[in-house]
């Protein structure tokens, strides 16, 4: 049995556009109607992927708006980032661009695994601002994972968390092989 990896995740976006809500369900199975904002929270899961056994540790930040100061504890010792906002505000579509070019300034512009979700895809049509076209556009542009998710319903909330452990693996794979560098 290979050894256990640790992977460190942070999940950043606007506020109240549910990284909360997903990390509990991810991580607890449970999603909780009131919102409370959130200071930041840690939450661990073991999880297999493959034939790998991962110790997954999700770091739940406060709500960050276009203005917020990246902390370097955003970018020393994290492995990947899950970048959420809310198909139903165009502004936390904007926010999460802007965190996005915030974490690839403060990370030294070097390839960062991440994965882009559209969340609260479950509320009615009428109240979507952000297309589901739009979201892929912007990811592929990052080269990033997109999906579209449910915190609520549960949709696709396991897929995230498989996806950034696969997207790390990934970046840091393509970039020994890029560099030339050796794994010991």
């Amino acid at each position: 049995m290979p050894p256990l990896r640790h992977r460190n995740v942070l999940i950043l976006g606007y506020r109240a556009v549910g990284k909360t809500s997903l990390a509990r369900q991810f991580a607890e199975g449970k999603f909780v109607e009131c919102y409370e904002p959130t200071v930041e929270s840690t939450y661990n899961k073991m999880l297999v992927v493959g034939k790998d056994e991962f110790q997954l540790q999700l770091v739940d930040t406060a709500g960050q708006d276009e203005y917020t100061i990246l902390p370097h504890s955003f970018v020393i010792g994290i492995h990947g980032y899950v970048l959420v906002y809310s198909v139903t505000s165009l502004r936390s579509f904007q926010v999460v661009k802007t965190l996005h070019n915030k974490l690839y300034e403060s990370r030294g512009k070097t390839r960062m695994p991440v994965v882009l979700v559209g969340n609260k895809a479950d509320l009615s049509l009428q109240s979507r601002e952000v297309k589901t076209d739009e979201g892929k556009k912007l990811a592929e542009s990052w080269g990033a994972i997109f999906l579209e998710s449910s915190a609520k319903e549960s949709q696709v909330t396991q897929g995230i968390f498989l996806k950034i452990i696969e997207e790390i693996d990934r970046v840091d794979n393509s970039y020994c092989r890029s560099t030339g560098c050796h794994l010991m």
